[in-house]
């Protein structure tokens, strides 16, 4: 039987993570629409922290440019107890990490990604609800609810719920969604100091109570403007929201509360409590009252309905880890969809997006509630572990239904993210390229390094059997690229042409070994890169090569995969 579909996904949401999701489907092809109750974006500064791995991601995307030109640098925090200073915490990546920890408004994050989407033609339709769906084996059937006019009936193939902690779609599937809430609730500022404290530094100035705890908190972001800073701290009894309107009619209490916001004043109480030095806040652009809950859904999708972002799990700010996981939750989910709704896609491959994300969503949940209690200057892990950890880079799919077995050995396995590295050149670019450079806008990509590919190698007799087992077995979704050695950088024949399966691949030296020392090469290997930035599999280049690709791509793709 076949099924009209209005489109292929419908999105509800259009916060960052929906705008991800909806962008990314759309890059690759996919009809979408995306749906907001909200008649215009809010200009609240909520969200605020950048970390490198979501650089990463709009890097892949196409986008990282614009979003560094408005983003601010995070360059570490000043940390106070009681008017004392501590230790300065300096935020920094390894020298291969190609982005460092920025700060910028939610507003602004969500006009970027939305003036990108826009280049796909897909705007979102705001002031439109998304208020009942049901699913059945072959489509999901939504009912929209827009400011003005009738209901609307939608037929699609997919439904994706990043309509935040109070979701409709959440609630549609039944999902367990437990947890708590934090007694404390604060007030958020957007506003400009007159202070001479170093720009590019958070502050965090606590008051500890005799028994040792802290009963007072001041908490500042930069945002871009000379002097100007997203602000957090204590709510006064007088501007409390509990017992009035804190919980919805979910029994959630996260996030921005109705009710009288703070005034100027009101900051300027507490920064004369707690700035480290006498300072004036003036030009307040908005303020309101957050309370702050943790949870996580059971499942991260049932059939062909899918949550992400705060929609999945909900959590203290601490690290700024909650806008950056929904994003990361998004574009996992948006290249499986993808393949879906092409029909190339295994039939166990949207599943892996639970399997993959909700450890993920688990372990932020677990930390941020431990940090926000205990203080992260307070973990376990060494300072550079919790860098790294903090910018998500961390972040891994081992025991992934999708990705092969990680096995043993030094350097990036299965499941792992696939670093960056410098260095790369080709024959006719008179420049070096990063590995990045070279994966932006790719979807699946196999890349093949060794010495060398050319005719009469070792390598070069099983080459056009490789390639063609690469672009059947993905239905001619993985394109190819090599990376010789370094030692083979002097080799311009190998360089300048290397056909396999009646076609030039692109070859790149790698002059500075920066690739063969990060993922550990020191023999021919084939590496599949996944879209989302992850190894899906790490293969010996033997004659068993083609038949252990095949393997692994069977995991990922249809049988029969459509071109």
């Amino acid at each position: 039987m076949t099924h009209a579909y209005a489109t292929d996904v419908l999105v509800a949401g259009a916060g960052p993570v929906g705008l991800t999701a909806a962008a990314e489907l759309r890059r690759r092809g996919v009809t979408c629409r995306i749906v907001d109750r909200l008649p215009a974006r809010l200009p609240f500064a909520k969200a605020v922290g950048i970390q490198p791995r979501t650089f990463e991601v709009w890097d892949r995307m196409g986008l990282a440019r614009t979003a560094l030109e408005a983003a601010v640098p995070l360059r570490g925090q000043f940390l106070y107890v009681d008017g004392v200073e501590q230790p300065r915490i300096d935020l920094s990546v390894p020298p291969e990490v190609p982005y460092e920890f920025a700060a910028l408004p939610q507003y602004e994050t969500e006009r970027i990604l939305d003036e990108f989407l826009g280049r796909f033609g897909t705007a979102v339709e705001r002031g439109t609800e998304l208020v009942s769906f049901t699913q059945d084996d072959d489509g999901v059937t939504c009912r929209l609810r827009a400011a003005s006019g009738p209901e609307e009936e939608v037929r699609t193939r997919f439904l994706v719920g990043c309509d935040g902690a109070h979701s409709i779609v959440r609630k549609g599937l039944g999902l367990g969604f437990e947890g708590g809430a934090f007694a404390e609730e604060y007030m958020l500022a957007d506003v400009r100091v007159d202070w001479d404290l170093p720009p590019g530094y958070t502050l965090r100035s606590m008051h500890l109570g005799d028994d040792g705890a802290v009963d007072d908190v001041l908490v500042c972001i930069p945002l871009p403007g000379r002097g100007r800073y997203r602000m957090s701290m204590r709510v006064p009894p007088e501007l409390s929201t509990a017992g009035r309107d804190g919980a919805a009619a979910d029994g959630i209490t996260h996030g921005l509360q109705s009710g009288r916001g703070p005034v100027l004043a009101d900051i300027q109480t507490v920064l004369d409590r707690l700035s480290p030095k006498p300072t004036t806040a003036f030009d307040m652009r908005w303020t309101s009252v957050f309370r702050i809950s943790h949870r996580i859904v059971d499942r991260y999708g049932d059939g062909r309905v899918f949550v992400a972002g705060d929609a999945a799990h909900i959590h203290p700010p601490t690290g700024a880890q909650g806008m950056n996981t929904g994003i990361q939750d998004a574009w996992n989910l948006a290249w499986k969809l993808a393949l879906a709704c092409a029909g190339a896609a295994h039939p166990g491959l949207l599943a892996g997006y639970d399997a993959e994300r909700r450890p993920v969503g688990e372990e932020v949940v677990g930390r941020t509630v431990r940090h926000a209690v205990e203080g992260m200057e307070n973990d376990p892990d060494d300072p550079q572990t919790l860098m790294m950890r903090e910018a998500q880079l961390l972040v891994g799919y081992r025991g992934s239904p999708s990705v092969d077995p990680a096995g043993e050995g030094p350097g990036p396995r299965p499941g792992d993210r696939a670093p960056d590295c410098a260095g790369l050149t080709g024959p006719i670019a008179g420049y070096p390229l990063r590995l990045y450079d070279v994966l932006r806008e790719r979807d699946h990509v196999l890349l093949l390094h060794g010495a060398a590919f050319g005719p009469g190698s070792d390598i070069g007799t099983g080459l056009d059997e490789l390639v063609r087992t690469a672009r059947e077995s993905s239905g001619g979704r993985m394109e190819v690229c090599l990376v010789l050695a370094a030692a083979a950088e002097a080799d311009a024949d190998a360089k300048a042409v290397i056909e396999a399966d009646g076609t030039t691949l692109p070859v790149y030296a790698d002059t500075r070994g920066e690739f063969a020392r990060l993922y550990a090469a020191a023999e021919p290997t084939a590496f599949v890169i996944r879209p989302d930035g992850y190894l899906g599999a790490r293969i010996p280049l033997s004659p068993t090569a083609p038949r252990q690709l095949a393997a692994h791509l069977d995991k990922v793709f249809a049988a029969s995969a459509p071109n």
